[in-house]
């Protein structure tokens, strides 16, 4: 009788638990980096506004717009907390708070897109690159409206350069919740556009950068081909 008893209260308690936990909170990423629009005059993130064509570095393809926080691995990567402008600027799935997934440079860089990932963005001088990502809750009104990054390296052909080079060439400053509307506050389609500044001819480091919260800054990395 006492057997049965506590093995009664164990279940309602851990039924407890599990029923009244909060909601863990995703952190973002880039979704896109060019992403065009059907309708330029009548900007829509949603997956039904338009379609995308560039990718992050290994960015797997036929996954639901949002959703890539609960693959393994999952997409966002946290630089450290201590210093976050030390960290690698582009994860390795091994360093950072949160690894997330693969990004580092690969030799040449096109072999880290096509097939089962994304295609590489390939763009000009002074065109108009637009970049996506979920709100992954974080675009509600009580939520701080940070700017996104976008860092640019000027080393062109070359190895990924450290995360501190790369903030010498920040290029824009995006604000986050430019998110269409909607009841799911994690899967909002959020995005901002900028103009791809002179650049030689050749392959560049982009990168997408969010600070959460003071030193938790997540970000997302990409090649991109810039030609005249």
């Amino acid at each position: 009788m006492v057997l049965k008893s506590t093995f009664t209260f164990l279940a309602v308690a851990a039924l407890a638990v599990f029923t009244t936990s909060p909601v863990v909170e995703a952190h973002s990423w880039a979704d896109c980096i060019d992403w065009k629009f059907n309708n330029p005059k009548k900007p829509d993130w949603s997956d039904k506004g338009g379609k995308c064509q560039g990718y992050a570095r290994r960015f797997p393809l036929g996954k639901a717009f949002g959703s890539l926080d609960s693959a393994y691995p999952n997409r966002h990567y946290q630089q450290v907390h201590k210093n976050p402008n030390s960290a690698l600027a582009c994860s390795n799935r091994k360093a950072g708070a949160e690894p997330g997934s693969d990004e580092t440079r690969a030799n040449p860089p096109s072999k880290a897109y096509g097939g089962k990932y994304g295609r590489m963005t390939v763009t000009t001088v002074g065109d108009t690159l637009c970049v996506r990502w979920p709100a992954k809750n974080h675009a509600k009104k009580n939520e701080p409206n940070n700017m996104v990054q976008i860092n640019l390296s000027k080393a062109r052909n070359g190895k990924d350069i450290s995360q501190q080079e790369l903030l010498k060439n920040t290029i824009a400053r995006l604000p986050y919740k430019n998110c269409m509307k909607g009841s799911n506050e994690d899967r909002r389609a959020c995005g901002g556009c900028f103009k791809v500044p002179v650049r030689a001819s050749g392959t560049y480091l982009l990168q997408w950068r969010w600070m959460l919260n003071k030193n938790e800054w997540y970000t997302s990395c990409a090649d991109i081909q810039i030609g005249k």
